[in-house]
């Protein structure tokens, strides 16, 4: 289990986290969202024993993470940026990590050479940003992990090579009880693989929940009718083309449903919300909503 208690982390005076909780049960993939500045990178890089925080708590497994390398094996982390690597190749990386991780798998390493595809003779420097993503989840996954750190994993890979590495990811999650924390920006693909999900703000935690039960707190429904809704809706947000409307209602559905029903309606069709559109109507809460520009 990762557990971070009232973590706070400033940099020259502005404070990137403040007081930020999160929990990732052993076994699960985590989804972590927020707007740009959020502070995700941030927590990733506590996370990963890069940073100290200021104050509060962070642990893997009941252990600290900052300056343990007992607990560091354990945990195997891809960064956004990874031109820290650029100059060495995947064979030489792959010799690093078989002497950073005890649970390497050089067999494994052998068997996705045809999946990857890769000189491993290149340096990284000279592979496109897709290309070097692959080299890494190449070599993490072939460590083994008890514990899978991405932030914006998948960026810059094609859509088959996406859709391997989350099989590969994912395969390990089922066989193995690999925790997985993650991420993106890129939400349709979080809502697919992703069964809890935590959303950041400035440097905060908003939200934490189960994909499921996140899903269940919103409805979004196409209605026409000729009678005024219910003040008991809850109506984040509404928009109009023709006759039908399309609500955003924050409810159950079966609670919503029976609202609606009040109003005698000609067309009722409750349909569920994309993480994407959860995300837009969760922050447009807390002031962050798409603006409109006049020009």
């Amino acid at each position: 289990m990762i557990e971070v208690q009232n973590v706070t982390k400033r940099f020259d005076g502005v404070t990137a986290l403040d007081e930020l909780s999160l929990t990732v049960s052993k076994g699960s993939v985590y989804g972590l969202v927020g707007p740009n500045g959020a502070g995700k990178s941030t927590i990733i890089r506590v996370l990963t024993g890069i940073y100290r925080p200021d104050c509060g708590s962070v642990s893997i497994c009941g252990a600290p993470v900052y300056e343990n390398p007992d607990i560091k094996r354990r945990v195997s982390y891809i960064p956004d940026d990874l031109s820290a690597f650029s100059f060495e190749s995947v064979r030489s990386l792959m010799r690093f990590y078989r002497q950073l991780y005890p649970s390497f798998d050089a067999r494994r390493y052998e068997q996705l050479k045809d999946v990857f595809g890769l000189d491993e003779k290149q340096p990284l420097r000279r592979f496109s940003k897709g290309m070097q993503k692959q080299a890494m989840f190449w070599l993490a996954i072939c460590a083994r992990p008890e514990y899978l750190i991405l932030d914006e994993p998948v960026d810059g890979l094609d859509p088959v090579m996406r859709r391997q590495v989350w099989s590969l990811i994912l395969d390990d999650v089922a066989a193995n009880g690999t925790t997985v924390l993650v991420s993106s920006h890129n939400l349709r693909e979080l809502e697919d693989v992703c069964d809890h999900v935590g959303v950041m703000h400035k440097g905060t935690m908003l939200l934490e929940r189960s994909l499921e039960k996140l899903q269940e707190n919103f409805v979004k429904v196409q209605l026409v009718t000729e009678h005024p809704l219910p003040e008991s809706l809850n109506v984040v947000h509404s928009s109009m083309t023709g006759r039908i409307q399309t609500l955003i209602i924050c409810g159950g559905a079966r609670e919503v449903s029976e609202q609606l029903a009040l109003t005698q309606p000609l067309l009722c069709d409750l349909l569920p919300l994309t993480l994407e559109e959860i995300f837009i109507y969760e922050l447009g809460g807390v002031d962050y909503d798409v603006k409109n520009i006049v020009l």
